[in-house]
């Protein structure tokens, strides 16, 4: 006759081993990846931010270098993210990797814009071309630094 309160081991058992596959495997994006996200974008935008050949560069480059160079950096995101969704998730969504892309990528030219402006080389109001161009340069490398940093748990 068995007891009542006592649980079979072997069920205990399973609960333990099934538990952890249930749960969604790095989908959330909270506040923690929020601000691994700015960190990272920051180690990056710091050092290159604060160079004038960047400065001169968004000066020279014409407006079609600077799209190709922004189509560039999120498609290394999107490759990045796409990459960390399909090892750590079979069964992904792309609307999951398309929200992480996109978020890393505004909240690292957010991050780029905030640190230009500054140290004064992102004139937003009198030369904002000036000041995009010159973000979306920073916002390269930078953007790179926030994904791999936001994908740390």
């Amino acid at each position: 006759m068995k007891k009542r309160g006592r649980s079979n081991p072997k069920k205990v058992q399973i609960k333990k081993i099934q538990a952890p596959v249930l749960e969604p495997a790095k989908t959330k994006f909270g506040i923690k990846n929020i601000v691994q996200i700015v960190v990272g974008a920051t180690l990056l935008a710091i050092p290159v931010g604060l160079t004038e050949e960047v400065w001169r560069l968004g000066e020279s480059l014409p407006v079609s270098n600077i799209i190709i160079l922004l189509a560039l950096s999120v498609f290394f995101v999107t490759i990045f993210a796409y990459r960390n969704f399909k090892k750590n998730r079979p069964d992904f969504d792309w609307l999951d990797v398309t929200k992480r892309v996109i978020s890393t990528y505004i909240i690292s030219f957010i991050v780029v814009s905030i640190i230009l402006l500054i140290i004064q080389k992102a004139p937003w109001q009198t030369d904002w071309l000036l000041a995009f161009k010159r973000t979306i340069i920073v916002a390269f490398p930078s953007s790179m630094s926030g994904t791999l940093a936001g994908n740390l748990t």
